[in-house]
Parts: C-alpha cells; sequence; structure tokens
C-alpha cells in the first residue's frame, strides 16, 4: 500500500479506494496533513483493471449468448478489478 512522502504513514486501503470513486479526489494524509495526488500511470493502471477487462469480455471473449448474464459477469469483473486496484496504484505529494 502507499505511503506518505513526508511521515511514511500508510493510505488505508478504504481511502484510496474511496478517492477512485471521487474524481481521483486527491489523498490527505491524516498524520502530517500532507496532500497526496494521483499519478497519470495510476489512473491507466485503475482504467486497466477495471474498464478495459469489463469491455473486453463483454464485446469479445463473452461465450454467453443471453445478454443478462454477459452483463452480470462483466459488472463482477469490474468490481475484481476495481477492489484490487488501490494495491497497484501510487500517490505522489503535491
Amino acid at each position: 500500500m502507499q505511503k506518505c512522502g513526508k511521515c511514511n504513514e500508510h493510505f488505508s486501503w478504504s481511502k484510496i479506494y474511496e478517492s477512485f470513486w471521487l474524481n481521483y479526489k486527491p489523498i490527505k494524509c491524516n498524520e502530517c496533513n500532507t496532500t497526496h495526488k494521483i499519478t497519470m500511470p495510476s489512473t491507466l493502471i485503475f482504467v486497466s483493471f477495471t474498464i478495459l477487462p469489463m469491455l473486453t469480455f463483454g464485446f469479445f471473449l463473452s461465450p454467453f449468448s443471453n445478454g443478462l448474464v454477459t452483463l452480470g459477469i462483466a459488472t463482477l469483473i469490474f468490481i475484481i478489478g476495481s477492489l484490487l486496484a488501490p494495491f497497484l496504484v501510487t500517490y505522489k505529494e503535491s
């Protein structure tokens, strides 16, 4: 998990996850109040783990003829990717 650049305090998984869904809102360290912004490669990581696998499965790899099943599995892929992304993204001090 990402740490603060100043005091090395770890950011919580939930704080990073919340940042994704609030339009990549900057994270403020609880210890030293330093603000950290997500890096551009990290936004691409988030998209690569959520949107791209979901769309790839939905449009190209789905073996199901039922659209609802395909949509359900694509949504599940999206959720799993979004839950894993906070472990891989990085934030920089701003």
